[in-house]
Order: C-alpha cells, then structure tokens, then sequence
C-alpha cells in the first residue's frame, strides 16, 4: 500500500493581511500570468522591496480563484516561511510543517512530502531561503518532478537557476505609488497625517532620495509621527555619505535601503539600539518576556524594556502579532540582520545567545511541568509557536562540547511536544544529534537518561523497534548503574509501550506493572505515569480482563479531570469505551469517543485519533449504519499510513477495523462498501473528523446486538472487540493509586 501523510487542513495556510497591500496591479497581473505560463515562478529583489508581500498578494488571489472552484489549485495555496531555518536537515521538515503534514513514521520527510505531493494540485508559496539556497533548489526541483500538479512561487534576492523558472524581478514602485504607500502608512502611525500642496514636494523627494523601497518608506513614515517631512529629508541628507560607507560596490537600491536601516539605528535613542541589536538574537517571533529577561542588563533596566520596545514599534521596525500563544514580536529580517551586525561588533552576541539558550530551556522546563495540569492546550501552542527559538537554542547547545548536556535535557524535555502533538520526526532529529557520541560527561548522566528513555518512546511510536530497545536497555541499564530510579521506571515503562503495539501482551502486562510500581515508590505522578496506566489497562483488555482494564482507566479518567489534564484521559476514554462496547453500550461508547476523537485531533496525536475513529466506525456498524462505518473506516486508513507499520500490522489494535470491515461488507455487499471507503479515503482530517463527530441519524429498528468473543480465539475474529479471555497475568496488577509526591520530571 501507498503511505499518505496526514493532511491537517486542505483550504491552505496564507496569513491574514495586517495591512493594505497598496499598488503593484501590474506587477500582480504579471506574476499571475507567469503561474500560469509556468509551473515555478520566482519573484526577485533587494530585500525591502516587497518581495514577500507581492508573492502573498499573488498567492491569495489564487487561493480566491481555487475558492471559485478552479482546480488547479483545489488542493489549497500553503506558504512556508524559510528565513528562520539555518540547519539544512530542518528544511523538510519545515516545509512538511507547513503543508500540515503529521507523519509519525521512520520515512525521510523529503519522502512524505514527495509522497504528499505526487498526486495533489496546490500551490506552494516559499519566501526567505537565501541562506539555503541550494538545498532549497535541490529539494524543489525533486518536488516538481515528482508532483506534475505542484506549482511554486518562491520570493526571495536571487532565483533558485532550475530549468523551468520564470524570474521575476521586482523593482521599486513608481513615485505616485511609493507616494501612496509612504501617505497611508504615515497616516497609520499618525491619523492627522495628510499629503497636502505644502508637502507634497517634500514627500516625492523623500520617496526619491529612498529610491522608492517599500521598506524604506515604512521606517521613514514611523519617523513622521514626530518630525516633518522637510526634518526628515534633511536628517536623511546629512546621513547618506556617512551610512553608505563601506558599499562602494553596492546597487543604489542596496545603498537607499541600507541608508534608511543604518538611518533609523542612527535616530534611535541609545537604548533603542541596544535593544534593537539584542533583539537580533531571536528567530521568528518572541514575547515582551523573553524580551525582558534576554535583553534587559544593567544598561537597559527591565523596567524600561517595554517603553523601549514600544518605541522600535512605533518605528515600524518591530511587528507586533496576535497569535494562539498570545501578543507577540516579529523583527523583518532585513532589519534584524543589520541588528545582528552591530551586536557581533559590541563583542556582545556570544553572551546573548547564551541567555536566549537559557530562557528557552527554562521555558521547556516549565511547559514540561505545565503538560499536566488544565493549560495542556496552551502549553501546546506556546511550544508550537516558540519552535524557531528552542531550535536556535538546541543548535547554542550542539554548538559547545561543554553545553551538549543542556541539548540532551532540552530535547528530552520537550517529550510531551515530540510524542503529544505530532512531532515524533523532529523529535527523533534532535534526539539522536543531542546523543551523538561525546566528550564523557559522567556528571550530567540525568540528561542522558532522560534523553535516553524519551528517544525510545518516540522510536517505538515510529514503529523502529531496534533503535527504541536499544536505547531504552541504555537508559535502564545506565540508571541502575548509577542509582536513579526515575530513570529506571521510565526505561521500563517503554520497553512495556514496545511490547504493547509489538503484540507481545504478557510481557506488555509485566513491565508496565512493575513501572508503576516503580513510580509509586519514587512518588511520581503525571501524564507519562498515567499513561502507563492505560497502557497496561490495554494490555489487560487484550487479554480478556476488560473488568480490570476499565477499573485502571476509571482512575486515570478521574485523576485526569481532578487535574484537568487531557492528553491522557483521551487513551482513558478509548479503553472505556471499548468496554462499553463490549458490554452492548454503543451510546456509551459513541459519547466517550467522540471526547476522544475532539482531544486527540486538538494536540495533533495520529496514533489516539486513528484508534478512536477506527472504534467510533464500528461503534456506528453495531448501531446499525454499515454505510456511514465504512466511510469512517475509510478515512482512517491514511491515517494508519502516517502512524507507521508498527501498529498497522498488530493484531490486536486492528481488530476494530477488520470487524468493521467484516460486519459492514456484510450487509452492504463488496462493491458498496469499497465505495463507502473510498468516498471516506477522499476526505480531509478536519472532514473526517467532522464527520467522526456528527450526530448519528436514527436507524429503523434495534441493530443486532454484539457477540460476546470466545475463549480461545484469535485477536480480531471474535465478535466482540477484545481478544482472547484469560488474564495473562496482567489483572492483578496494582492501579497507581495515591504518590507520595509531585513528578520530578
């Protein structure tokens, strides 16, 4: 079978506008007909020109056009912004990010996407990858081969030279529109701003004397809150040798845009361009936190940081955004470079990228223990919208033997990120880098054990047995050495997860068992110990204890909803329901799995949401819907290919699926029901979901009840959704009961 990734959204990805694109009709029309001419059209140009939001303007009118049902974009317009990635084996993975791909296999993400791709027919929108040039060429060159309906628009200073490629390059506006734009975002900053015939003279020699860039038009309209347009030309003649010095080479366009940066720096108060420099060392966005505690010193008291960022932003060289984590910073890159430039020349950089490493790591810390308790949602969002800067600071860490344990624990700390929202493939990159062989460090032996165990969870969620025993005999080994029996629970529990969906359900039963034992008496309570709670709830269930199974889960559910953790109460709510089910309750168990089905699809966890779907669809075949379970049947299937072969070869968690198969193919006959599955394979995650979730429509009379399952049979042939009775050893096992203290991580 042909592995699909997973698709979070179809419509696209693209921004909302913050401001009114003004001008550029011609230039739009042209980049428009160039995509269509086309199938990779690059817009190019100084920075500061427009560039990105000429391409974003282009992009959103074809994604208006894919709205009016134009099909070479009915796959969406999805844009992927590449300023922030400087490691090169980061730059799939980006891009898969974007395109809102989940994948939890071992595949190489230039394979998920090659695979995503090859059948759709979107439109790809690359900005800001000068400083990965040729891997980006390489990569689109191989997606375009690949994928005959991909088209790319990319922006950025130079082509990517691809046989195929329209350059587009993009000069300044005209002077009635540079005109235009420098009016409406001055009278932004400054609603009593007007052109009037006093002037207007003043302001067309401004646009001129700043050739007309877009950019150094902003910067110079933040200025005109306070000065008049004859100050700021006058302040800007008096500057233009001087800031030009050192480019005897450069464009005039170069020149003005360095001019106006280098212009705005020289008007800056002191502390302003402090911060403005120290502020270079964040990627993509930050908040006034960060800021404070990065930044601020003895010579920029964290008292005064906000008034001083306050000003950079009425400069136009801060943007301030509303994102799911909150209000939050952007510097535009042209700037931030030049920010970066003058704190290198400060002697300065080395010891705030140092700080930015430390607040990040903290950050991780503290999102670690906030996992469990009632932000779960919100500390998914932060960590999603801080990515950029824990990947800078992962990279601080690699990038001094000295520091590498600080890699090992930051990557082991941000597991909830890596196994909870789908993120195993990053995870599993930062995982193995941060344990690369080493200086030896036997006095930071906490972090690799703790980085240790979490790789050998999330191999054995990504199906790679051998890496995850490996790493998780490492761990057990390495904490029983050196008395850390934390570490040892955590190792045991896994290797109790790889027996789990390796089918292997006694020794799944013993070793989670004796995990919670062992986290008992370490006194440690939190979403991985409850989660071994279900697991061996699972194990049990599999087993024929669903008894015992739905007493675990029961616990787990009420300790879920005491803390107001979700993330884990979903895989609790799975196992009920699989009781309910068994016991003839499908309202019961439709209820409870639709919970499970609106958490899971929440943090993005692949593996809870496609069990839940595949156990709503036979919930909806018992209730007498064979149509409607063979639809949702079929929308979990490229679900499955995204989790791995792991789980899709076990026997006992496919059981669902081929009772549906076999119950639904039934009563609707073969040729039905393949096209029930098919029409259920076309749809999105969001539509499947949806569907997942609608209320069920009265059927004429009772549905047969569901057979009890026989002893002795194999997983999935009973008529009932365990396996085999018989206890297995797993039922007498001890729920975790009350610890004696809170989790040390």
């Amino acid at each position: 079978m042909r592995q699909r990734p997973v698709r979070q959204r179809t419509c696209g990805n693209l921004p909302s506008e913050l401001s009114r694109f003004v001008g550029r009709g011609a230039e739009l029309a042209e980049v428009g007909r160039l995509l269509e001419a086309s199938r990779l059209v690059t817009v190019t140009g100084v920075g500061g020109v427009g560039k990105s939001r000429l391409a974003l303007a282009a992009a959103r009118e074809a994604a208006e056009a894919a709205g009016a049902a134009q099909e070479r974009y009915c796959d969406g317009v999805w844009l992927a912004e590449l300023s922030c990635v400087r490691d090169p084996a980061l730059l799939e993975l980006t891009l898969a990010e974007s395109l809102g791909l989940t994948d939890h296999t071992t595949r190489p993400p230039r394979t998920v996407l090659a695979e995503h791709l090859a059948e759709q027919r979107l439109l790809l929108v690359l900005d800001g990858f000068e400083q990965l040039v040729d891997e980006t060429a390489e990569l689109v060159r191989e997606l375009l081969r690949r994928s005959p309906g991909l088209r790319v628009l990319a922006a950025g200073r130079r082509p990517l030279d691809l046989d195929g490629e329209q350059a587009f390059p993009l000069a300044p506006p005209g002077p009635e529109e540079a005109l235009e734009l420098l009016a409406e975002r001055a009278a932004a900053a400054d609603p009593g701003f007007a052109v009037t015939a006093a002037n207007r003279a003043a302001l067309v020699e401004l646009c001129t004397r700043l050739d007309g860039i877009p950019l150094a038009l902003e910067l110079a309209a933040g200025r005109l809150r306070a000065l008049s347009p004859e100050q700021v030309l006058t302040r800007l003649e008096d500057r233009f040798a001087l800031l030009t010095g050192g480019a005897r080479g450069a464009l005039p366009r170069h020149r003005a845009l360095r001019t106006a940066i280098g212009w705005s720096h020289e008007l800056c108060t002191a502390q302003e361009r402090l911060l403005w420099a120290r502020l270079s060392v964040f990627a993509g966005h930050f908040d006034l936190d960060a800021v404070e505690y990065v930044c601020a010193g003895a010579d920029l008291p964290v008292e005064s940081v906000l008034d001083v960022l306050g000003e950079l932003l009425a400069q136009s060289l801060l943007a301030r955004e509303e994102t799911a984590a909150g209000v939050r910073y952007r510097m535009l890159e042209t700037v931030r470079v030049y920010g970066a430039g003058w704190l290198e020349s400060l002697g300065d950089a080395g010891r705030l990228r140092r700080r930015h490493r430390d607040w990040y790591v903290g950050l991780a810390t503290w999102c670690e223990l906030d996992w469990f308790s009632p932000r779960q949602q919100e500390v998914a969002a932060l960590v999603e919208a801080e990515l950029p800067n824990l990947r800078l600071a992962l990279e601080c860490c690699l990038g001094d033997p000295d520091e590498a344990h600080l890699g090992r624990y930051l990557a082991g700390t941000l597991w909830f990120y890596w196994a909870g929202c789908g993120r195993l493939t990053e995870g599993r990159y930062w995982l193995d880098r941060t344990l690369e062989p080493g200086p030896a460090e036997s006095e930071h032996t906490g972090s690799r054990l703790k980085a240790l165990w979490v790789l050998g969870y999330v191999a054995a969620l990504q199906g790679d047995a051998v890496a995850s025993m490996s790493a998780l005999y490492e761990c057990r080994d390495g904490a029983a050495r050196t008395g850390n029996p934390v570490a040892e629970a955590y190792a045991v529990h896994r290797l109790g997860c790889l027996a789990l969906v390796s089918d292997d359900m006694a020794r799944a039963g013993e070793l989670l068992g004796s995990a919670l034992e062992r986290y008992r008496d370490a006194g440690e309570l939190n979403s991985n110990v409850l989660m071994c709670q279900v697991e061996l709830a699972m194990a049990m269930a599999f087993q024929g204890d669903l008894a015992g199974a739905l007493s675990l889960c029961r616990e787990v559910r009420d300790i879920c909803e005491e803390r107001g953790e979700r993330w884990t109460k979903a895989y609790a709510l799975y196992v009920i329901a699989y009781a309910a089910l068994d016991a003839g309750g499908t309202a019961e168990a439709r209820l409870l799995l639709t919970e499970c089905v609106t958490i899971n699809h929440t943090f993005r966890d692949l593996v809870g949401l496609v069990l839940a779907v595949e156990l709503l669809a036979l919930v909806t075949a018992v209730e007498g819907r064979p149509a409607e379970a063979a639809v949702l049947q079929g929308a979990a299937e490229p679900m499955w290919d995204g989790v791995g072969l792991q789980l899709f070869g076990s026997g006992y968690f496919n059981a669902p699926r081929l009772m549906c198969r076999e119950r639904a193919g039934e009563l609707l006959g073969a040729e039905r029901y393949e096209a029930c599955a098919q029409h259920g394979r076309s749809l999105s995650p969001e539509e499947a979901v949806e569907r997942a979730l609608r209320a069920p429509e009265p059927v004429p009379a009772a549905p047969e009840p569901l057979p009890r399952p026989r002893a002795g049979e194999a997983p999935g042939t009973a008529g009932g959704p365990g396996g085999p009775g018989g206890p297995g050893g797993a039922k007498n096992r001890k729920p975790v009961g009350s610890p004696k203290g809170e989790p040390t991580g």
